[in-house]
């Protein structure tokens, strides 16, 4: 018989908010809305104070305002929750190197080979919530299963700072208890049809027949929640891969109107990117514009470029793509760039003992990036980058 899966899902607790209140005292115990307030925004993540008037993520901003009008709204700061996320990766690759990242602030991780060092599933999820505690000073929900759809009902059922743990073989008695909203893939329309089928826990879909179930449901989704209302999930935990491609892109609070705003942002979002693939050791060898007008046409255009890692280069391409995309009227309402078709970097890089020097700019590029490190991402940019942005829209005069 096959010994039973150890698998943990570590959710971080209101991370954006949380690392606000963490990085700026004065906000600890205040309604923290991550986000705008304006009609084109959304909430990215709500403190936990701010989610008793029932603010959630991806929530409108100008709903959110509605709901707390006393909350604290602040602007994304990605390059300080990307660097918490680096130090939180470092903290798992202390018990697995079997991880499996959702997003910057959670992931599962198999554990099953690392008992014999650390313990049973239980005591390595202490030891992990301690450990991300110690270097982050924020805190980690975390559910232990044996399969990863348990595992990730049990890290959400008792946050903040929660621990669950479900031992093999109480998968049922566990799930039996919880509303239907809780089963992978029951959306508002499913759970009104569960609701009127008289299925309002996990437990009524336990007991009924499969056939029964098919009849309400269709059969694709009666088997999916049949097996998965049993506590049974076969999937494995899929360590990383190398990504296809990388990108950014923003969409503005106000349209932008001229050539000049457009191609501006598109050298901020070609710097953002040509940085993430140095950091990835990767060139791309086609470049892709995103454009989108106020009434919501989008037009996507790329190019096949020589493999590169410039920001220079990047945004040479995205700025020719998009005269061709785009007239210079109406305005833009959202523009990305991304790195596609990604191939590994050159040799000849910075740092190589043996490999071609590299040249004058390759070595400028280098040293933005070192003062990044040290610095922050706004610490230096390309000349004739003129304003910044945030994800919901330039700030003018920056």
């Amino acid at each position: 018989m096959a010994t039973a899966r150890t698998i943990l899902h570590a959710d971080m607790d209101a991370f954006y908010a949380a690392i606000e209140q963490r990085d700026h005292p004065e906000l600890r115990g205040k309604p923290v809305i991550v986000g705008g307030d304006q009609p084109r925004t959304v909430v990215s993540t709500a403190s936990y104070e701010a989610r008793r008037f029932g603010v959630h993520s991806a929530m409108p901003g100008v709903q959110a305002r509605r709901l707390c009008p006393h909350g604290i709204f602040l602007p994304p700061r990605m390059d300080a929750y990307v660097a918490v996320s680096q130090q939180i990766r470092q903290v798992f690759e202390l018990f697995t190197d079997q991880i499996e990242p959702l997003s910057l602030d959670e992931a599962f991780l198999d554990v099953t080979g690392s008992q014999a060092l650390f313990g049973d599933g239980e005591a390595i999820a202490q030891r992990l919530k301690a450990e991300v505690l110690a270097a982050t000073r924020l805190t980690v929900s975390v559910g232990v299963a044996s399969s990863k759809y348990v595992a990730k009902v049990a890290s959400d059922l008792r946050k903040p700072d929660g621990l669950v743990v479900v031992p093999p073989g109480q998968e049922r008695e566990f799930l039996a208890p919880l509303p239907v909203a809780r089963l992978w893939g029951a959306g508002p329309k499913t759970q009104q049809v569960l609701q009127r089928a008289r299925l309002a826990k996990i437990g009524d879909i336990q007991q009924q027949p499969l056939a029964e179930l098919t009849r309400v449901l269709g059969e694709h989704m009666a088997v999916h929640f049949h097996t998965l209302a049993r506590g049974e999930d076969p999937r494995a935990v899929e360590p990383e891969r190398q990504a296809k491609s990388i990108g950014h892109e923003l969409t503005f609070a106000q349209d932008l109107q001229t050539r000049d705003e457009v191609e501006a942002i598109l050298l901020q979002l070609a710097e953002a990117v040509g940085r993430r693939l140095r950091q990835a050791g990767v060139s791309a060898t086609t470049v892709r514009l995103k454009l989108r007008l106020p009434d919501f046409t989008t037009t996507l255009r790329q190019q096949k470029v020589a493999p590169t890692q410039d920001d220079l280069e990047l945004h040479r391409t995205a700025v020719r793509l998009c005269r061709q995309a785009w007239s210079g009227r109406p305005g833009v309402r959202l523009l990305g760039v991304t790195a596609a078709e990604l191939v590994p970097a050159a040799t000849g890089r910075q740092g190589e003992l043996f490999g071609e020097p590299p040249d004058k700019h390759t070595r400028v590029l280098a040293a933005m990036d070192a003062i990044r490190d040290r610095f922050g991402e706004k610490a230096i940019r390309h000349g004739g980058q003129r304003r910044t942005s945030t994800p919901f829209g330039p700030i003018e005069g920056a």
